[in-house]
C-alpha cells in the first residue's frame, strides 16, 4: 500500500492508446524531467499510426518512457529506452516491470556512449531531450555517424521553441511538422 505521503509526491501519465490503454506510469514529481503531454503523444501516434505496428523503437532520451511504452501498446516489436538519471531510470524500470512487458529494454546510460557500443538498427527513433541543453544536433549527428537507422526510418524531434536552428541531414525528408506555444514537433523520413 502507498503511504499518503508518497502518494501527494507522485504524478501518473496514462497510456492513451493500444493494448496497454489507460494504464498508468507513475514517476515522483520532484524528479527533474518534462514528460511529453497527452495531446502532443497523440499527435505523435497519429502521425505514426500505420508505421508503428512491428517497428522497432528507439527513445534516446526516455525520461518517463511514455513514448517507447506507448509504442510497446501500438503494437511495436521492440522499444530501447535509453536513460542515465539513476531516479529516472528506477522509476522507468519500475513501471516496465509493473506492466510486465518483456519487449522494452531500458538501458541506465548516456545516449552518446550507448550508441557508439550498440549494433542494433531502429526504424522509430524519438529525440525529445531535456531542453535548454542543446542536445538535438549531437543527437542527430551520433544517430548518423553510427549507421542505426534502418531504410525508411521516422525520426520524431521535440525541441523548444526559441528558434533553435537544428541541423538535419539530407537524407532527411521532412514529413510532418507541429508548432505549439512552446514546442516545435517534427517527423523526419529518412
Amino acid at each position: 500500500m502507498i503511504n499518503k505521503k508518497f502518494k501527494k509526491n507522485i504524478k501518473k501519465i496514462r497510456i492513451i492508446s493500444g493494448k496497454l490503454k489507460n494504464s498508468k506510469l507513475i514517476i515522483k514529481n520532484n524528479l527533474i524531467i518534462r514528460s511529453t503531454t497527452n495531446l502532443r503523444r497523440e499527435m505523435i501516434f497519429n502521425w505514426l499510426s500505420y508505421k508503428i505496428y512491428d517497428s522497432y523503437c528507439l527513445d534516446c532520451f526516455a525520461g518517463t518512457g511514455a513514448l517507447g511504452i506507448e509504442s510497446i501498446s501500438r503494437y511495436a516489436s521492440y522499444a530501447t529506452l535509453i536513460e542515465k538519471n539513476y531516479k529516472i531510470y528506477n522509476f522507468l524500470l519500475k513501471n516496465v516491470n509493473l506492466l510486465k512487458l518483456i519487449n522494452i529494454k531500458v538501458i541506465k546510460s548516456n545516449f552518446f556512449v550507448w550508441i557508439k557500443n550498440t549494433k542494433k538498427k531502429f526504424n522509430i527513433i524519438f529525440i525529445d531531450p531535456p531542453f535548454y541543453k542543446n542536445l538535438v544536433n549531437k543527437t542527430i549527428s551520433s544517430l548518423e555517424d553510427n549507421n542505426i537507422l534502418m531504410k525508411n526510418s521516422f525520426i520524431y524531434i521535440e525541441i523548444e521553441n526559441n528558434n533553435i536552428i537544428i541541423n538535419i541531414p539530407k537524407s532527411w525528408i521532412l514529413y510532418k511538422k507541429k508548432i505549439f506555444k512552446n514546442v516545435i514537433c517534427f517527423l523526419y523520413k529518412k
